[in-house]
């Protein structure tokens, strides 16, 4: 069974220089029906004004992926850490027993679009980590790239926990199929474009995800972009 949430569904919070999409409860969005799948607990969809953004603030156990779509983030930290996370680059931090950082856009007049990731680490607790990798050559020249993993295989970041998150890129009239494991969860959220996950539609915003073994067979109606999920 495939279950598929509308865009529409989501929370919204627009700060003004700040808009930003919750797929799951944060902040001042609360939906009982929406607290998270799996490990996975929050998908956030932001669009930062230039040269603003967050300042200094806590965070622990919690693994936190940020995926740049466009435009640049600057990221400092109490662990000594000072980065620039372009288009393309993938950051994780675990939290681990504590830790403060702070992001801003880069650039001084133009918006940077970045998804925020967090998923439940396997236990609670240790020393916080950080990595940043650029995925941008490779996920131009593939159709889906595993970009974080719980073994840091293929290339991957790996955290602190057994989940496979992929970023998925399709062309006009694309095809690509994905195969669940057995006891495992899916979820897969369109960034970018319109596609049709097993015949069904699904845009921007949306998402489908399942419990079920099988297969999702997805096809692009127009360029598209997809966040894919594989959870224990």
């Amino acid at each position: 069974m495939m279950t598929v949430t509308r865009s529409i569904e989501r929370g919204h919070a627009d700060r003004g220089w700040l808009k930003s999409h919750h797929t799951f409860s944060f902040a001042d969005f609360h939906d009982p029906k929406f607290m998270g799948f799996r490990t996975l607990r929050v998908i956030n969809d932001d669009l930062i004004a230039g040269g603003t953004g967050f300042g200094k603030h806590p965070h622990r156990d919690m693994e936190i992926i940020t995926y740049v779509t466009k435009g640049a983030l600057k990221h400092e930290d109490t662990m000594g850490n000072q980065a620039v996370i372009h288009a393309g680059d993938v950051q994780t931090l675990s939290a681990g027993h504590g830790m403060m950082h702070s992001e801003f856009n880069a650039l001084a007049s133009e918006s940077t679009h970045l998804f925020q990731i967090w998923i439940l680490p396997k236990a609670p607790g240790g020393a916080p980590t950080y990595d940043q990798r650029s995925f941008a050559s490779a996920l131009d020249g593939s159709e889906r790239v595993l970009v974080v993993s719980g073994d840091g295989r293929d290339g991957s970041i790996a955290i602190k926990q057994d989940a496979d998150f992929f970023v998925s890129r399709l062309a006009k009239g694309r095809q690509s199929k994905f195969t669940l494991r057995a006891g495992r969860g899916c979820w897969a959220h369109v960034a970018s474009g319109k596609v049709t996950v097993n015949g069904t539609p699904a845009a921007e915003g949306d998402a489908v995800y399942t419990e079920t073994l099988g297969e999702l067979a997805i096809e692009a109606i127009e360029k598209s972009e997809l966040l894919i999920f594989d959870l224990k």
